[in-house]
């Protein structure tokens, strides 16, 4: 796992966002931009991917003390700051309603332009399947199997 995994994780549990992440660093006098901030997240293959350092993991991990414990002189108690960052997060508003698209079946055949409509569609007048006789026609397994006891019974 890369520093750059640890920061991301952290970043996640703590609900951090990069702003935040900025101010925790300039505790410990740890001077970072956001733009540099987003590149130790991006994709390893990112052409802007920017490993991050031991340096900048520890200044980020002392600072995370700081802010969330407090110093000596000013202590704060953890689980307040980080409630108050939960009531930080905007919450999104569920109640508007979205129009629901259903495509008919027709615009599923019309709609695909790599293929012409096929002529074997659902309304092309297949001929249905031979429905077997109660079982489909299958021997089941269980009948199959022949219990031997040990008896040699004839009735």
């Amino acid at each position: 796992m890369t520093n750059n995994d640890i920061l991301k994780k952290l970043r996640v549990a703590l609900m951090l966002r990069d702003d935040q992440i900025v101010e925790i660093l300039e505790l410990v006098d740890f001077r970072i931009t956001k733009s540099e901030l987003g590149a130790f997240f991006r994709a390893e293959d990112h052409e802007n991917y920017m490993e991050c350092g031991d340096q900048v993991l520890r200044n980020f991990l002392n600072g995370l003390v700081i802010h969330l414990r407090g110093t000596k002189e000013n202590p704060k108690n953890p689980n307040e700051v980080l409630a108050k960052h939960k009531a930080e997060i905007p919450k999104k508003d569920s109640t508007k309603e979205r129009p629901e698209f259903k495509a008919s079946a027709k615009d599923a055949e019309r709609g695909r332009g790599d293929k012409a409509p096929s002529k074997s569609g659902p309304a092309a007048g297949k001929p249905k399947k031979k429905e077997f006789p109660k079982g489909n026609g299958k021997v089941s397994v269980v009948e199959k199997v022949v219990y031997k006891n040990g008896k040699n019974k004839k009735s």
